[in-house]
Parts: C-alpha cells; sequence; structure tokens
C-alpha cells in the first residue's frame, strides 16, 4: 500500500516503453521526454503539487466561467473552497454521488447533516464536499462526463490544489466474471478495439492514449483484495458510445448482426485482456493523463457479457453491488489521510 515515494522519482525512465502503453508511473508524468513526444510541451505539474492548465488563452481572460458548475474563478474564492481537496470521485447519477458523499463523510468520521449542492446554480450537475473530497455526478457517456471532467481540471488548477486523484466509479457488463465483481481499469479501450480516446478537433481525429495510473490500481487492488464478499479483477475497460449495438448487445431496437456475431466480438475482447465494459473510460484517462493527474476507474459488473445482455438483478441486489466500489475508494482515501496525518474537515 502506497509504494514508493508519493514525491515523484528522480529515477531514469525508459520513455519508449512507456509510450508504448503500460501505463504512467509518477515520476513518468512528470518526465519532460514523455509530455514532449505526447503533447509537445512539459508536465504542467509545479514543485508544489498545483498544476497548471495547458491552455495560453485561458489567460487573457478576465473571468472563466465554469458554466456547467455554475461558478467561475472572479466571483467565487476557489482556492478558499476547494483549495484543500485532495481527493474527486465522479459517477453516473446524482443520487449515487450523494450517496459516496455520505459514505466517505462516515468513512473519515466528518460529520454531515446537510449535504449542499456546490452546483445548485447550473442545474445540471450535483456537487458535494466533504473535508478534502469533493462528489460529483457526470451523466451518462463520455460528452456528458467529459464536459464536467475539464470543468473539474480547470476548478481544481484554479483552487490550486495539491496533487489531487481522481476516481471514477460506475456500472459495467464484465466478460467472464461474475456479476458483482469490481474491475480496477488499467487502461482504456475504445470502439475500434485501440488504446486511445479518439476526438474530432478541427476536422481531423486525434487520437490520445488512454491508460491509467498503473501504481495507483494496484494500491486499490491491495486494498480490494482484503474483502472476501467480492472478487476484484485488473484489466482492460472498452469504452463504448452506445449502451445497445457499441456494446454488441442483442436487445436494442436496431440489430444487424448475428449472435455468433457478437459472442466472437466479446471472446476478441477477453482476449485482449478486457474485463468489462462501460461507457467512459477512455476519455477519463486520456484527460486525467494529458492534465497531469493520477486517476484510476473502478466499476462493479451487473451482468456477464458472454452469457446474457439484460441486467435482471433485484434492485436491492444492484444498490448492494453498487456500494462495493464506494468501499474501496473510500478505504483508500481513510488509509492515505491517516498516512499523512491530514485531519479531515468540513467546511
Amino acid at each position: 500500500m502506497f509504494r514508493a515515494s508519493e514525491k515523484n522519482s528522480t529515477a531514469e525512465c525508459d520513455c519508449d516503453y512507456i509510450l508504448s502503453g503500460e501505463g504512467l508511473e509518477p515520476h513518468y508524468q512528470n518526465c519532460s521526454t514523455v509530455w514532449r513526444k505526447l503533447y509537445g510541451s512539459t508536465s504542467p505539474k509545479n514543485p508544489d503539487g498545483t498544476f497548471r492548465l495547458r491552455n495560453e488563452h485561458l489567460s487573457k481572460l478576465n473571468q472563466d466561467v465554469l458554466y456547467h458548475l455554475g461558478l467561475d474563478n472572479e466571483n467565487y474564492d476557489l482556492p478558499k473552497m476547494f483549495g484543500d481537496v485532495k481527493f474527486v470521485c465522479m459517477g453516473g447519477t446524482k443520487y449515487r454521488m450523494k450517496e459516496f458523499a455520505k459514505y466517505v463523510a462516515k468513512a473519515l468520521d466528518i460529520p454531515c447533516e446537510d449535504f449542499v449542492n456546490m452546483t445548485k446554480h447550473s442545474h445540471r450537475y450535483a456537487m458535494y464536499k466533504v473535508g478534502p473530497v469533493l462528489s460529483v455526478n457526470h451523466g451518462i457517456g463520455i460528452p456528458s462526463m467529459t464536459i464536467l471532467l475539464q470543468e473539474v481540471i480547470k476548478l481544481l488548477s484554479y483552487a490550486k490544489a495539491k496533487d489531487p486523484i481522481i476516481f471514477r466509479i460506475g456500472t459495467s457488463g464484465g466478460l467472464n466474471i461474475s456479476p458483482g465483481s469490481v474491475v480496477i481499469s488499467s487502461w482504456g479501450l475504445n470502439g475500434t478495439l485501440e488504446k486511445s480516446y479518439d476526438i474530432p478537433v478541427l476536422g481531423k481525429i486525434r487520437k490520445i492514449p488512454s491508460h491509467f495510473d498503473k501504481r495507483l490500481s494496484e494500491e486499490l487492488l491491495s486494498i480490494a483484495s482484503e474483502e472476501k464478499d467480492f472478487s476484484t479483477y485488473i484489466g482492460g475497460t472498452m469504452a463504448a458510445d452506445d449502451f445497445y449495438r457499441g456494446q454488441a448487445r442483442l436487445d436494442g431496437p436496431f440489430c444487424d448482426y448475428t449472435e455468433e456475431d457478437k459472442m466472437a466480438f466479446i471472446k476478441t475482447l477477453v482476449e485482449l485482456g478486457v474485463k468489462n465494459i462501460e461507457m467512459e473510460a477512455t476519455a477519463f484517462a486520456a484527460m486525467t493523463r494529458e492534465a497531469g493527474l493520477r486517476s484510476a476507474d473502478v466499476c462493479v459488473t451487473l451482468v456477464n457479457r458472454l452469457e446474457e445482455d439484460q441486467v435482471t438483478p433485484s434492485k436491492s441486489k444492484l444498490l448492494e453491488w453498487q456500494e462495493r466500489p464506494m468501499l474501496v475508494i473510500a478505504k483508500y482515501i481513510s488509509l492515505y489521510v491517516k498516512k499523512y496525518n491530514k485531519p479531515a474537515k468540513n467546511d
């Protein structure tokens, strides 16, 4: 748990190996060679743990409106409000992330009777602060998630948060593993079976590598492995752009392939090392990595896609399973706070 140094190592790195796709160790995130090869500039991290935004145009703005959060960097004292944030946990629904806020408050022994939605003026997302933790929902799929994630990244930079870690918790379809299992993503795979987030920019497709922080994933696995009620795996995660055809389901309103086609595709994913399918991992990995931030995607599986397409467990069972990623992340945060003697307080 918390191996090596929390500060970035100064050891030499094999940049070509890292660029080939095995994730970034902490010192690689600050490696100038890696950053120049990937993004044409050096790492955005500052020596004190704060980070710079990789957009020179922002310096020309008198005020940056974080429209979907209902905040801005002129009328709100963002360093005072969010400067102590060490962890951000994102998930799909408002209900789930309010429940996580309650869950982490209990884990950190922070008295909280009233959870205030800090984005209430935007009417789009819900965000709750519990001590050093932000719990925020991002909706379904990459477009909704990336809007929220990019504004949270700007928020953390303006707030001068130091070395923040971003988690995503969610649900997924498992591949050859039992429903109720937890998957910690090591990389994201897009719909054309590439480990990248593909985004059209100025009429051209840009491919951004989609690998998660290897050390963080292993630390989470170490914590999750202590749980006896469910199994936890590290592996690839396919991020689909659609819930039905994009995930090779047979139960959507449109289907122009056979069951044999579906099974062949699913088995190909298994052979590639994919453990689950959801709808955000590639973009989440790519954007947090580009920002120079450590991140992890932790999802519970609701169905084994080699056996069925539809999610059939009872509501109570689904709610029970959805707490499993919360448990893993809350334990990580709690252990971190205790290890580094940072008493958690709620404003």
